[in-house]
């Protein structure tokens, strides 16, 4: 997209982003999307590395990966050097900072989890991920799986499953999908169903974040659709306590809940019609259920 120099006469809305490569695609469909909604406003992209990619050698399990991927990019709105940030929904803690809110979600890509597996794999004995909930949904899948860890951005795993430090690997098809990857060389993708792995809260949305003081401003930004699914697995998430890196997981398809906990299993219950009151004493039914 050409890019017109700012002037006294074009404002200009500072996009934080991460500087991952997916991170920077994300941020170009937000500064597409932002363009749709001011279109006499110029968007500024603002990358910037957090303490989750600065520090590739923790576990994020045992870090607790609340804010690792998303504090800077906040710290720059509360010292207003950006006007909005842009986040994978799944990384945003349940919590936000008082002085901040949530302005919208870009239209949700695919949100399924993928397992790519090493050519020739037929049932992978090393699974490498980071994430808990991915972890203990594919133990259901594979139970004599060993379970290890590896770091980095998707080019970084996808080549190092391919050198063979594990069997197989599990990644957002979201992501997959908006780095254009579909197919590596000695690898192969199966997309798994969401019964199967139940995505996190918010996984293949787009956040668009900014100071609660100018959330009128924006709030006709994004796709509603996603932002009310989006909202709802947050606040089912944020009940039961969990976090971001928690082996928690729920998803919100438009007409049922999914949800898996550890030790509970997966469940789904159909939305019921009605208003906010209604859906609340839902939410609050299907937490229950999930820890009965």
């Amino acid at each position: 997209m050409s890019k017109r120099p700012p002037s006294p006469e074009r404002p200009t809305i500072r996009l934080a982003t991460r500087k991952s490569p997916l991170a920077l695609a994300q941020a170009e469909l937000a500064r597409e999307q932002l363009g749709h909604s001011f279109p006499d406003t110029l968007v500024e992209l603002l990358p910037m590395t957090t303490t989750g990619d600065r520090r590739r050698s923790w576990s994020l399990e045992e870090r607790g990966g609340k804010g690792l991927f998303t504090r800077e990019l906040e710290l720059a709105l509360e010292e207003e050097r950006a006007d909005l940030a842009v986040h994978s929904a799944k990384d945003l803690p349940t919590e936000l900072p008082p002085a901040l809110a949530l302005a919208g979600f870009l239209p949700r890509e695919d949100p399924r989890d993928v397992l790519v597996v090493r050519a020739g794999v037929d049932v992978p004995r090393r699974i490498a991920t980071g994430s808990p909930r991915r972890r203990e949904q594919a133990a259901l899948l594979f139970p004599e799986a060993v379970f290890g860890e590896f770091r980095g951005n998707v080019g970084t795993r996808l080549r190092k499953l391919a050198e063979g430090e594990a069997d197989a690997t599990l990644l957002a098809r979201a992501g997959l999908n908006r780095l254009g990857i579909a197919s590596w060389p000695g690898l192969v993708f199966r997309t798994l169903d969401i019964e199967a792995s139940v995505p996190a809260a918010g996984q293949g949305a787009i956040a668009l974040q900014c100071r609660l003081s100018q959330a009128e401003h924006y709030s006709g930004v994004g796709d509603r659709v996603t932002g009310r699914a989006v909202r709802i697995e947050r606040a089912f998430l944020n009940g039961l306590g969990g976090g971001c890196h928690s082996a928690l997981a729920v998803h919100f398809d438009g007409v049922r809940l999914h949800a898996f906990m550890p030790g509970k299993g997966r469940k789904s219950w159909p939305h019921p019609k009605g208003g906010e009151a209604v859906e609340q004493a839902w939410l609050e039914a299907c937490r229950k259920e999930l820890l009965a």
